[in-house]
């Protein structure tokens, strides 16, 4: 059995980023990740001003990831010309590899002594002294890890091993459409634009935007569960209703690459939260905690700034050498600390993803949404009204640990 101060289960945006920050002032801890690399499908890559602002906070040197630059957003409706939304330059967009972020994460936490990365562990039970989440039992490559800790952090995404195994449940939100995700080689008439686009059409919506690697990644909001019918139908036919929802020149372009698309993955958007982040020993910060819906893009951002706040609250107790009493009032102040913003980020999300359902509001809001369009001038302070706390949050950060 070992014992350290601090154990967290997940290395997404969250988790890497709180083990560095808690590495860097000499606090050990041990990440553990279920995969055994990073190289795979990442969802969540859209990084706004709050998040990048995190980052930059953190000291680490943004630049170097592969990465594509979003400085405006074109917007296409139903029976109206596009409207061309500009971002200012110190809050635009950029699409970052995840995997290249988190590689970078662990190894800037690898440079100090007290961090150590257990790759393809996976978490199968919390252990306990009395009521007190005390450690983690995974299993591992070289075998099974009993590990002890002093506070266990559960950082492991949406589908959270960790909440589950603590009996932490979310308060359920159901949501009207998913998200069906794909990349094409990128359009010349894209690269002229310099811009991401979106699409809205009645019940349905697509964003298409530059990805870091050079192709065109492509989201479809659809109704949920309605990917099913169509994936029986073959790559053509759900290409060919996606493309029915677009503008005709990408519409063209999509029919055009059927045959180099990339195999398409269905989110199933959620947008729940926990009403209690904590229990004794443990907390839960991230999509473990308030899984985000994909509208904004914020899900990477609010797990960055997540991880801000728990090292500014854990740090000094953890460093002083505080027992149970003092850590467990840290997280419950990590949590309060970022509820407020969250809980504000997805009611107008919620709000938002009424546009895909089938429900009377909803073709009110698309209604609505077309009404405005129609008036350049009005969508463009509407937009800047909503980019303000949407891209930098609604609550000022400042890294002090």
């Amino acid at each position: 059995m070992e014992n350290h101060r601090a154990i967290i289960v997940g290395a997404g945006p969250a988790g890497a980023s709180l083990s560095f920050l808690l590495a860097r002032r000499g606090i050990e801890v041990v990440l553990l990740e279920r995969n055994t690399d990073f190289a795979r499908e990442f969802r969540g890559e859209g990084l706004v001003p709050s998040g990048i602002d995190a980052l930059r906070q953190m000291g680490l040197p943004l630049e170097r990831l592969p990465q594509s630059r979003i400085k405006a957003i074109e917007v296409f409706a139903a029976g109206h010309d596009p409207v061309r939304l500009e971002l200012p330059a110190s809050e635009e967009m950029r699409v970052v590899s995840q995997p290249a972020l988190l590689e970078m994460l662990v190894a800037k936490a690898a440079g100090f002594p007290g961090f150590r990365l257990e790759r393809g562990a996976t978490v199968r039970e919390l252990t306990y002294a009395g009521e007190r989440v005390a450690g983690i039992i995974a299993d591992s490559p070289e075998g099974t890890l009993d590990l002890r800790a002093d506070i266990v952090i559960g950082a492991d995404g949406r589908s959270s091993v960790v909440r589950k195994r603590a009996g932490l449940h979310e308060v359920r939100n159901p949501q009207e459409f998913d998200v069906v995700w794909c990349k094409v080689p990128m359009a010349e008439f894209m690269i002229r634009r310099g811009a991401a686009c979106a699409y809205i059409w009645r019940d349905h919506g697509a964003l298409a935007f530059p990805s870091y690697d050079g192709r065109l990644q492509i989201g479809w909001a659809i109704r949920k569960g309605a990917f099913v019918g169509l994936r029986r139908r073959g790559i053509e036919a759900w290409v060919n209703e996606m493309a029915a929802y677009v503008e005709p020149e990408l519409a063209a372009h999509l029919r055009a690459n059927i045959a180099t698309i990339t195999q398409p993955f269905v989110l199933d958007v959620i947008c729940d939260r926990l009403d209690k982040w904590t229990r004794p020993g443990l907390l839960l910060i991230g999509d473990a905690a308030h899984p985000m819906s994909p509208v904004g893009a914020q899900g990477i951002n609010m797990a960055l700034r997540d991880a801000l706040v728990a090292a500014n609250v854990l740090v000094p107790p953890l460093l002083g050498g505080a027992g149970a009493t003092e850590l467990d009032a840290a997280a419950l102040e990590v949590s309060a600390q970022r509820m407020s913003e969250v809980t504000a980020i997805q009611r107008a999300q919620r709000i938002s993803g009424l546009a895909f359902g089938e429900s009377w509001y909803g073709k009110l809001l698309i209604a609505l949404m077309l009404q405005v369009l129609a008036r350049p001038w009005i969508a463009t302070r509407l937009f800047n009204f909503a980019r303000s706390s949407f891209a930098s949050g609604t609550t000022e950060l400042r890294l002090s640990v």
